[in-house]
């Protein structure tokens, strides 16, 4: 429950008091560069283990409401995997940032790794456990809940394409359009884990 404010929470707070950064047009993984780019890393790092950890906690709650999923925990684990290796790859300077670099950017090993595989992995597994969960909670009659992931999934795919096409322009407003698409994910996934957890209690309750 506390993975996904705590990665945006650090990621507005750095963005925010950063010289030279522009929360509107520079990505959330610029954040890894620069003196203290550690911080960045370190939020990669500490919110994947917690989703982790989630996907584990999502696999046990599941199977203790009777809801059996194998696809949506293990997704869940695959989007973690993903933030864990954006944090250990850090990305390549971009539009400017760290100040001093060229505003086309640079290409080195690492921030090709960044983008690919982990980065999209990050999004594209969340995408897919969205929809993934819409189906299963179709089935489990919780229509609401069907509605708000599939919704999600869907904002997910295209804030991820539009941010990118947006931080290949000068002025583009990628940074804005990639938190918006960051709020709306690691939201769902917050609200998800309190239904979950939810479930979890009626379920002791019960027993």
């Amino acid at each position: 429950m506390i993975g996904g404010p705590l990665f945006v929470i650090a990621f507005l707070i750095e963005g925010a008091t950063r010289a030279g950064y522009d929360p509107l047009r520079h990505p959330v993984s610029s954040l890894a560069l620069g003196p203290y780019g550690w911080t960045q890393i370190a939020n990669f790092v500490v919110t994947g283990l917690l989703m982790l950890l989630f996907a584990h906690g999502q696999r046990r709650a599941l199977h203790a409401a009777g809801r059996r999923s194998t696809w949506g925990p293990l997704l869940v684990g695959t989007y973690a995997i993903g933030l864990i290796g954006a944090g250990v790859f850090v990305t390549d300077p971009v539009g400017g940032y760290p100040p001093g670099t060229p505003v086309q950017g640079v290409h080195t090993w690492h921030g090709d790794l960044h983008d690919f595989p982990f980065s999209l992995l990050v999004f594209a597994a969340l995408a897919a456990a969205c929809f993934v969960f819409a189906r299963r909670f179709a089935g489990w009659g919780e229509r609401g809940w069907a509605v708000y992931s599939a919704v999600t999934g869907v904002l997910v795919v295209i804030g991820f394409f539009l941010s990118g096409q947006a931080f290949s322009q000068v002025d583009g407003l990628g940074g804005l359009l990639q938190r918006l698409t960051i709020a709306a994910g690691w939201g769902w996934l917050t609200l998800l884990a309190i239904h979950l957890r939810t479930l979890d209690r009626m379920d002791e309750i019960i027993s």
